[in-house]
């Protein structure tokens, strides 16, 4: 259960949202310039809160009131952006080991298997991110985000900077993702077909506030 209630000041524009989402697959629903991204960055950790709680299966992330205010790194939440953030100069093995390195886990190689099946990247371990399609690297950054084992997985636009045959192409494994990895995930789109596709609860965000939330249904509301 991901419970948030919060509310930021960035500038002119502020955040006043509260919702609370069991589903596998949250999406954050809005029009550039909604606040999806700057929610996002709360939940996991880059951005405070000015006020109020965020809370992930009951654990306490986020309480101003009690000056609570837990570091990214201890989150234990996985982040996976629009633009996939490789390292250049390693190869996408040593770019999907970063994550389980940088959290101390250890070398888990039916998990590798699990998760370079599950994406379909198994026969690019040994090349560079340069030598990649757009889909491709995509799909090396979810699989370095699942390697690390989060709690939750955040998803910012994560097919936005790619064109519509390679969204064709990545949709699906998010889907997967969805129904195999069995990681709740926070999706971010402004985008129905997509969140019609991969959400399983909407939060629909319209200048910083939550105007609707529910199922699918609410994205012909």
């Amino acid at each position: 259960m991901l419970r948030v209630d919060v509310t930021k000041q960035l500038g002119e524009f502020s955040i006043e949202a509260s919702f609370a989402s069991e589903g596998r697959v949250t999406g954050l629903f809005g029009a550039s310039g909604a606040g999806k991204t700057s929610l996002i960055n709360m939940i996991a950790g880059l951005l405070a809160p000015d006020r109020g709680k965020i809370s992930l299966d009951g654990d306490v992330l986020d309480d101003t009131e009690k000056t609570i205010h837990l570091p990214a790194y201890r989150r234990r939440i996985g982040y996976v952006f629009q633009d996939a953030r490789l390292f250049p100069h390693l190869s996408v093995r040593a770019n999907l080991d970063y994550g389980r390195r940088m959290n101390g886990l250890a070398f888990d190689p039916a998990q590798l298997t699990r998760i370079t099946e599950l994406l379909d990247i198994g026969h690019l371990l040994d090349r560079r991110p340069g030598k990649l399609s757009g889909g491709e690297r995509q799909r090396v950054a979810l699989g370095r985000a699942l390697l690390a084992k989060p709690r939750l997985l955040l998803l910012d636009e994560p097919l936005g900077a790619l064109d519509e045959s390679r969204r064709a192409e990545i949709l699906p494994y998010l889907i997967r993702m969805r129904d195999e990895a069995r990681i709740p995930m926070v999706f971010v789109s402004h985008d129905a077909a997509e969140m019609r596709q991969l959400a399983t609860q909407i939060v629909m965000l319209r200048h910083g506030r939550v105007t609707s939330f529910g199922g699918v249904k609410v994205l012909s509301g």
